[in-house]
Parts: structure tokens; sequence; C-alpha cells
């Protein structure tokens, strides 16, 4: 089916729904790291401590890969829909050699600190073992990360949305089987569930190399086209440096509230952040998705110059992401002690985090429509309307609230930091929308 002509509804299920089901087993994946070490590691609450501790230097990472990943993304999907393969090419390639460089010197600069900058993100001396444990093996497979995530995306915008579901899924597959064996058989701990990750994230890299590889495929390695061209590796990094300041932004953010959580709450409300940042993730990467599966369609139709079926693929993906969204509010209200169970069977933990659960939730259903909306920009090459919209909430609004709220409030003021942040951006994302969805009704008509 067309991307330029093929019916949007049925183009959305078609790329969005091997997505989904990817970043739905995605989020799993976190999940589960999280679920076998509370229960398998002792003792459980300060070892999911240790491990969200580590969540900001996964959003450093994330960072500098969507930098380069949705970057060259973006740019290939636009590329094919000007018919321009050897260019599309020549992204394959720089994304390649973008994605070792980054990710060797980012180990390089992080390791030899390593300590240092677990106590700054919000290690205590109960939980920095824990965190280090973990970390170690994390940064030593950082470069297999970057390449990994890189090529996935890559492997969306070149039409192949199915093959980037396997990959994943194998990736899932194997970290899962690992998990048990090393934590809990071979006794390694919270080191087990980090080999465990980078081991199944390197299988999954050969699945994607061998699929690029293969010489059947317009889009594919070869020789030529490693060497780093100065214009594609400035529309990359342009494009995107949206989802890279979103990403860093979520490192300060996460590191404000380890260190606030730890200041006001202690250990335990550290534990309580990271389980339900792994419950939001698991609905945003629902919603991620389908934001993957409209990227392609997007970017295509925009650089084909057809811009209501651009219009027309980012309402329905707003529809979609707003009622997966909606669902993980009334979930998250109605039943949250089922959902804190999963990660720990202690009083004191469960107590915090459906209490800090239901501040969290409160206005999740417009967290679908910012990041549907935010997206939009992103996929149609305007990258500097989704900054100004990622800097809006995180910047602007959330920043601020994290810094003053809990001198007043406690730990209260840190959990209900969130859902004011995404009432208050959430307008502006709306004028802005709206503003840019006549532009290009005007343009066409």
């Amino acid at each position: 089916m067309s991307l330029g002509d093929g019916n949007i509804r049925k183009l959305l299920t078609q790329y969005s729904a091997p997505a989904i089901i990817a970043m739905t087993a995605s989020s799993l994946y976190n999940m589960t790291d999280s679920i076998f070490i509370g229960h398998g590691v002792e003792p459980g609450h300060l070892a999911i401590a240790g491990l969200t501790v580590t969540f900001p230097f996964m959003n450093l990472a994330a960072a500098f890969g969507s930098l380069v990943g949705v970057g060259a993304s973006t740019l290939i999907s636009i590329k094919l829909g000007q018919k321009d393969y050897a260019s599309a090419n020549k992204v394959l390639g720089n994304t390649l050699t973008l994605n070792i460089i980054i990710g060797i010197l980012l180990s390089i600069a992080c390791y030899p600190f390593l300590d240092s900058i677990l106590y700054f993100f919000g290690a205590s001396e109960n939980t920095i073992n824990f965190a280090r444990d973990y970390m170690e093996i994390i940064i030593l497979g950082n470069v297999i990360t970057h390449i990994y995530f890189g090529q996935n995306a890559i492997l969306r915008s070149a039409g192949f949305p199915n093959m980037s579901m396997y990959a994943t899924l194998m990736s899932v597959a194997v970290n899962c089987i690992l998990n048990p064996i090393f934590i809990f058989s071979f006794g390694w701990g919270i080191r087990g569930a980090a080999l465990a990750t980078i081991l199944s994230q390197s299988i999954s890299l050969v699945f994607q190399m061998t699929h690029f590889y293969n010489k059947k495929n317009t889009i594919r390695f070869s020789k030529e086209i490693y060497s780093l061209h100065k214009t594609l590796v400035k529309k990359i990094l342009s494009i995107g440096m949206s989802p890279f300041l979103m990403n860093i932004c979520a490192c300060l953010i996460v590191i404000l509230i380890n260190r606030g959580m730890r200041e006001h709450g202690g250990d335990v409300s550290v534990g309580a952040y990271g389980i339900i940042n792994r419950i939001v993730f698991m609905f945003l990467m629902i919603v991620m998705g389908f934001n993957q599966g409209m990227q392609p369609i997007a970017g295509y139709n925009y650089g084909a110059k057809k811009y209501s079926r651009v219009t027309e693929v980012t309402k329905l993906t707003i529809l979609c992401g707003v009622g997966v969204t909606t669902v993980g509010f009334l979930v998250c209200e109605l039943f949250p002690s089922m959902m804190i169970k999963l990660f720990t069977t202690r009083p004191e933990l469960i107590a915090e985090s459906v209490y800090g659960m239901r501040l969290v939730f409160a206005v999740f259903p417009l967290v679908g429509f910012q990041m549907v909306a935010s997206n939009f920009f992103m996929s149609i090459g305007m990258s500097q309307k989704a900054i100004f919209l990622s800097m809006t909430r995180q910047v602007l609004f959330l920043i601020p609230c994290l810094l003053i709220l809990p001198r007043f409030l406690g730990t209260m003021g840190i959990w209900i930091s969130l859902p004011v942040s995404d009432f208050v951006s959430t307008v502006v994302t709306t004028v802005l929308l709206i503003r840019q969805f006549r532009k290009l009704s005007g343009i066409e008509d």
C-alpha cells in the first residue's frame, strides 16, 4: 500500500501495529527488569531504588540515540518521498558511523566518574552499590545499545515496520529468558539483569545488520556510505535536536525528582518513583508506537506536498494517543495497588507508590495529545517548533514546579508537579497545532 495514496487509517494500522507491539514489548522489557530485581535481589526496595538512580543515564543515552536515530529516520522518510534513494542510503551509513562515535565517547566520558555521577543522580549510601553494579555493565555495552536503537528506527522509516517489530520482540524474548537465569540461577543479582539487557540487544543487532547487508534491499549498507557528509549530518542532527533536548530535559527532571525524593522521603520514595516511572513508561511507549507509525506517513506525504494527508494522519493519531492515555488514567486511578504489587510486597513501598500514582495520573489523558502533536512537527522536519513544545513542558513549567513546590509540600509537591506541567503545556501545544493545520490547509487550497 502506497504511503502517498493509500487509505490513511489502513496505513496507520499497518505501520503502527508492529511499532506498538514492539514498543509494548520494550516497555514490558523494562518492567520485567524491575520485577525480577524487586523480587530476586535483596533487599528488593533498595535494589529498585538503585535501579531508579540509573534512569538519568538511560535518558542521556536515549537523548544521543534519538539525536541520530529520529533525525535519520525522519530524513529517510522525506528522501524516499522525493525518490532520492542515493541520499537515503548515505543517511543509513552516516547513522551507523555517528552511533558508533557517540556511543564510544559517552562511555569513555562516564565510566571513570561513575560513582560521582550516580550520587549526583540521587544515589545514597544504601543504593550506590546496586546502581554501580548495574551501570558498569550498561556503560560497557553502550555502543551496542546506540546502534541497535538507531537501526530499528531506520527499519521503520525504510518501509520495514515488521522487521523492526521482530528485532524488538527478539530482544525482549531473549532478555526475559536470560533475566531469571542470570539473577536466580547464577546468582549474579543486578549485574545479571544488566548483562541480560546488553546480550539481548546484541542478538537483535545481528538480525538488523543482516537485513541491511542484503543486496536486494533498496536501503542497504555499501562501502561508500559510511564517510560522514557535512550536509547530511547537519540535517540529521537538526531534526533530531528536538527529541535530543526532550531526553536531556527528561534526564535533568529525573535527577531533580530522585534528589528531591531522597531528601524529602528517603530511599522508599525514590523506589516508588522508579515503579511509577515504569508504569507510566508502559502507556507512553504505546503512544510512541502510534507516533512511529505516523512518522513515515506524515514525512512521506509532506515531502510529496500532500498536506491534507499529513493533517488527516495526525488527527487520527491524536485520537489513538489520547485513547491510550485515557485507559492508563482509568487503570491507575482505579486499581493502583494491583499494578504496584507486581514489583514489590513491601507495605511502605506499596503505600507510597499508590499515593504518588494517583497524583501523577491525574491529567494523564492530555499527555497522549501532547506527545502526538510534538511528533507531528518533528515528522515534517519543523524541528524548532518541536523543540519549543518540548521545552515548554519540561523547562518552562515542570522544572520550576520541581524546584519550588517540594519546599512547601515535600514529596507531594514533587508528585503534583507532573500533572500541573502537563496541563499547562497542553494549552500551548493546542494553539500551535491549530495554527499549523490552518497553514497546511491554506497551502494546498
